[in-house]
This record gives structure tokens, C-alpha cells and sequence, in this order.
């Protein structure tokens, strides 16, 4: 397992998988291990993917100054990942929470991005938060589904603040709730470092103004990518955040759900490699 120091000193490890151009990936959570991404539905197959733990979570060490979860202080971190992998510029693609952290770090330093992949992130970088309404609204698109009338009543107390989270309610962030989606979402919890995942977005990370003005002078193409089915950010949140970029393209995955590689391999990895190779 490879490792490399950030520059507060503090052991950092990732993952490669596959082979050829390397392809930098930032896990979501937030701050979840990088284990729950696989291979990206086959992506490795195209690809080396070189995936980032986070500090504090998966194989890297525990900072000494928790504040440094934050996510604009994580910047530092992909930055010197960069600079160990001997890149001089680097396709990043980042998942859910993890698009915070590549919008913060394109926009601090442009000219190290290649290309840019968000896959179904939430964009509270650029001041645009996933309303409670907005996940309610696309839980209904399932309506059909014979687990929806148990878990639709948690899911609504959760996101009212009113309820715990409840394993009831996962089938809401996958497009198929099949023993793949099953699997995955059992192994969530105990990737996650929850204290790290509260300083993640803490006072003081995002500054939207100024990184929605970085980010428009962005030459690099990014990809802006969607689950028809996710409630975090829906389709039409996404679509608006590729607005934020002057080179970006928008893809809404069908049937996708919040982790889209699982719910649709081919699709996901045709439409990402695509992306990735123009």
C-alpha cells in the first residue's frame, strides 16, 4: 500500500487499481475510506485509479489538529498527492462530498486539472445545499418499489431531523436495491469517520463567492454527472452546477441512484471514459 506525508506531517495512503493513465479519485462520505468505491463499476479496466484515504480514514493516519477535516484544509492534502505521483496536471474525478473537495482544489490551483469528473457531488462549495424537499421529491420516483412503505416514513423523520438514521431507508440512495446495492451499503458505516465527517463542512470551509469567481476561470473540461433517480443533488441541482464551469458538460445517468457504477456499469464507465479521453 503506497503511502506519501502532507505537509503537516501526517501519513497518507491510496490505492491503485487497474492499469494506464492515472486517474486521481476523491471519496465522498464525507469522509468515508476509499474502499467503497471499488473499481468504479469496471473503470479500472481503462484506467489506473490511484484512490485517495482521506485523513483519518481508511489506511491513513489521524492528524494531529482534527481541525485540519476541514474540507478546505483536505486542499493541502490532494495537493501534495499531486506532487508525490510526479504529475505536472491530473484527471480528478471526486464522489458526492468528495466534488467539494476537487471544486476547492480547482479552484486554488487551475492549472494542475486536467480534467474534471464530478460524480453525483454535492455542491455546497458553490452555495447550492440539497434541500430536504428536493430528496423527498426524488424518494417518490419510488414509489413502486414493495420496500417504499417502510422506509419512506423514516426516511421523512430523518430529513426532518425527527428521526435516526435507519438502514430502512438506504434503498433511497441506489438506482437497484439488489444484493450488490445490499452489500454496499452494509459495509458504510464502519468506512466512515464521523467525527472527521462533522468538521468536513464546519465554519469556515466554503467561501461560495470566491470559488464560484475561481471556478469561471476554469479552462479545464469537467464533467457534471447525475443519477436520474438521486436526491442528493437531484438532476435539475446538477444541472446548475454545471453552470458554474465554462467548459462543462452534464450527463444524467438513467435509472442511476447516488452511487451510479453499481446501478449501471457499463453505462457509468462508457459515458465517464468518454469523457475522460476527449
Amino acid at each position: 500500500m503506497p503511502n506519501f506525508s502532507a505537509p503537516d506531517g501526517t501519513e497518507l495512503a491510496y490505492h491503485t487499481r487497474g492499469e494506464g493513465e492515472p486517474l486521481v479519485v476523491l471519496p465522498g462520505g464525507a469522509m468515508r475510506a476509499s474502499a467503497y468505491l471499488g473499481d468504479l463499476g469496471g473503470l479500472g479496466a481503462r484506467r489506473r485509479l490511484v484512490l485517495l484515504d482521506l485523513r483519518g480514514t481508511g489506511d491513513s493516519a489521524e492528524p494531529a489538529d482534527p481541525a485540519t477535516y476541514r474540507c478546505d484544509r483536505l486542499v493541502d492534502d490532494v495537493e501534495a498527492l499531486r506532487v508525490h505521483l510526479g504529475l505536472e496536471r491530473m484527471d480528478v474525478l471526486a464522489h458526492s462530498a468528495g466534488g467539494n473537495l476537487a471544486m476547492l482544489y480547482a479552484a486554488r490551483y487551475p492549472e494542475r486539472i486536467a480534467r474534471l469528473a464530478l460524480i453525483t457531488a454535492t455542491p455546497w462549495a458553490v452555495g447550492m445545499g440539497v434541500r430536504g424537499e428536493d430528496r423527498l421529491a426524488a424518494a417518490r420516483l419510488r414509489k413502486g418499489e414493495p420496500w417504499f412503505e417502510a422506509a419512506f416514513p423514516a426516511f421523512e423523520a430523518w430529513l426532518a431531523e425527527s428521526g435516526d438514521w435507519d438502514p430502512v431507508f438506504e434503498p433511497f440512495f441506489y438506482g437497484r436495491w439488489d444484493d450488490a446495492a445490499r452489500a454496499h451499503a452494509a459495509g458504510g458505516e464502519e468506512q466512515t469517520n464521523d467525527e472527521a465527517g462533522d468538521r468536513y463542512g464546519s465554519a469556515g470551509a466554503y467561501d461560495p463567492p470566491a470559488t464560484r469567481a475561481a471556478l469561471a476561470g476554469l479552462t479545464a473540461p469537467v464533467l457534471v454527472y447525475a443519477g436520474e433517480l438521486d436526491g442528493g443533488p437531484r438532476p435539475e441541482l446538477a444541472r446548475r452546477v454545471a453552470d458554474v464551469f465554462p467548459a462543462a458538460e452534464f450527463a444524467v445517468q438513467p435509472g442511476g441512484g447516488h452511487y451510479p457504477w453499481l446501478d449501471d456499469p457499463g453505462w457509468f464507465t462508457a459515458r465517464v471514459e468518454a469523457f475522460l479521453a476527449r
